[in-house]
């Protein structure tokens, strides 16, 4: 083994360890690589940032642009509405919603499918009082399988299209993933669909009445001398108003007693559980006042709700100790907890993955403490347009997919895509680029110089020539199987595009031993890359998924392996069936 491959190796290990950790910003890892790969040797000084030029990197940034428009347009409401009015049952819900994910999935990234998708089946399990628990999960799954079936359903599949154009001249077509990926994303949506009323039967704790789209959180409030809530018990808090009672403060002192010997006071702060439709609703009342806001949310003020992701800074800190939004004059007015365990007052609660808070204060020191601290925002802080009813941005978008599947280059279709939207007004592209998930884009566009290096310093042939002592990879359907369990074995802890950027020199290597054509071998890797149901941070769906549903860790696992297993099962199938 040479002294590149050597430190080529080391480097990537390093990198995947530090990725996996998500102690330190996934930016600043990718960028402290692609320098140390320089240093290395690895490729020379006018290679370093040629990932920026990269048309997958442009296509990405291409399709998150225009997500964020379709994001607003409102096209789904309406066939909501139309749907709950058919009174279907929960299996019908589930399946419908989770399909919907699935299908929008095709055209767009991961994420941006749960965001479109999510609302509308919030509002429908709401109207139909199915607990949250039973469809959560399986739209963020749907949106994951989804990804499978075109070129532009998930950046991995761009990656080994991109991988293959350079090894034999020409790329993937649009749906040339569509033989894999349609069959097992329809198979995984109906096992996810079936089994989840089984795995997740309890109802909600409270039921929402006010909002669709609601929450179980926890606030501290202030008693006005107006509010209906002076002189009741605390006992009788739940039956009348809805919310649970944690904490009476009298002064700076807590009342102590039974719950039913504790009346409430003009003046008092409440420390309580409940709906988020039911706290608004208090509020406007007048029943509970925010210290923060006595008189209502500030003209010039923003409320934002954002996640804490498993890379956040925030993760074990309290919130009194979160000086990152204090002294940027941004407060937590909420917290919905993925695990509550409430002691002591608000100040006092301590963060973990998955947590949502609600934000307030200015909108440009909102997101700067998000991008800081590494949380993920459910609604822009920077997006105060109403929303879009118009069918226009679907159409172009449309537009987009035809031309690309007809033989364009994607990111040409979709450049012409995002030219559309803005002539139209339909896209502020200053506005919309301050709100891109920079850091994803940064790390994919860094990785991709490294990933080269994996082919040119001959560290793929490497690898190859080890696992050929362990499988025979000269038989290329134990040479594909090992290729898409390396990729799913790797992606709930590594996201799937650095999967994607690694395996691929490999996966070639894997063909040219055994003078096979490449293209199984490839779309192992991007099918593999996808198919992360195990844990709640091998994917930003999954961690939104779990502070909005509420799951536990070991709620993936019960709900992911037969769905991994089934997947793997069959994508192999069809990969022998179709490509080999």
């Amino acid at each position: 083994m040479s002294f590149a491959q050597a430190s080529l190796l080391i480097l990537l290990l390093a990198m995947l360890v530090l990725f996996s950790l998500d102690r330190f910003r996934i930016e600043v890892v990718s960028i402290a690589g692609l320098l140390a790969g320089h240093a290395l040797g690895l490729y020379p000084a006018d290679r370093i940032f040629a990932g920026f030029a990269s048309p997958v990197v442009v296509t990405v940034v291409e399709i998150l642009l225009i997500v964020q428009v379709l994001a607003r347009a409102k096209l789904f409401d309406s066939l909501a509405a139309r749907f709950a009015a058919t009174e279907p049952s929960g299996f019908q819900v589930i399946s419908g919603t989770s399909l919907l994910a699935g299908f929008i999935s095709i055209f767009m990234n991961n994420i941006g499918a749960f965001a479109i998708t999510l609302p509308v089946a919030l509002r429908l399990g709401t109207a139909l009082a199915i607990p949250r628990r039973q469809f959560v999960m399986p739209v963020s799954f749907a949106a994951l399988l989804g990804g499978l079936v075109s070129l532009i359903g998930t950046p991995a599949n761009l990656l080994v299209s991109d991988a293959l154009g350079e090894a034999t001249g020409a790329g993937f077509h649009f749906f040339d993933f569509a033989y894999v990926g349609l069959p097992v994303a329809m198979a995984g949506i109906m096992l996810v669909a079936l089994r989840v009323q089984r795995l997740f039967p309890e109802p909600d704790e409270a039921p929402a009445t006010i909002s669709p789209v609601t929450r179980r959180i926890v606030v501290e409030r202030r008693i006005p001398e107006v509010s209906p809530l002076v002189g009741v018990r605390l006992s009788d808090c739940p039956a009348r108003f809805g919310i649970k009672a944690h904490a009476l403060i009298r002064g700076d002192n807590f009342v102590f007693g039974p719950l039913e010997q504790s009346v409430i006071a003009a003046g008092d702060v409440l420390l309580a559980e409940g709906s988020d439709a039911v706290f608004a609703g208090l509020a406007a009342a007048q029943a509970l006042m925010a210290d923060i806001n006595p008189h209502g949310l500030r003209p010039d003020f923003f409320r934002v709700e954002s996640v804490v992701m498993p890379e956040s800074t925030l993760v074990g800190s309290r919130i009194r100790s979160l000086e990152i939004f204090h002294s940027r004059g941004v407060a937590v007015t909420a917290l919905s907890m993925r695990a509550p365990r409430i002691e002591g007052r608000f100040l006092d609660l301590q963060l973990s993955i998955g947590d949502i808070l609600t934000l307030e204060g200015p909108r440009m020191a909102i997101a700067e403490a998000l991008e800081e601290s590494e949380c993920l925002p459910l609604a822009s802080a920077a997006s105060t347009e109403p929303a879009s009813l118009s069918w226009r941005p679907f159409a172009l978008f449309a537009c987009g997919v035809v031309a690309s599947a007809a033989g364009l280059r994607p990111d040409v279709a979709f450049a012409g895509v995002v030219l559309a939207l803005a002539l139209l007004n339909h896209l502020n592209i200053r506005q919309a680029m301050a709100d891109l998930n920079w850091p994803i884009i940064i790390m994919l566009a860094a990785m991709i110089p490294i990933g080269q290096a994996v082919a040119s310093t001959g560290t793929a042939e490497t690898i190859a020539g080890w696992l050929s002592l362990v499988v025979p990879i000269t038989q290329p359907l134990f040479g594909v199987a090992l290729i898409l369990f390396l990729a799913m074995a790797l992606t709930p802890f590594v996201n799937n595009a650095t999967v994607a950027i690694v395996l691929s020199p490999v996966a070639l290597e894997f063909a040219r031993t055994g003078q096979h054509a490449p293209h199984a071998y490839l779309i192992a890797v991007a099918a593999g890359a996808s198919l992360d149901f195990l844990t709640p941070f091998g994917h930003h769906n999954n961690t939104l998924a779990m502070g909005i549903g509420g799951y536990r860790f070991s709620d993936f696992l019960r709900a992911g392996w037969p769905l991994a297993v089934t997947c793997y099962g069959l994508a192999l199938f069809l990969l022998a069936l179709f490509w080999l």
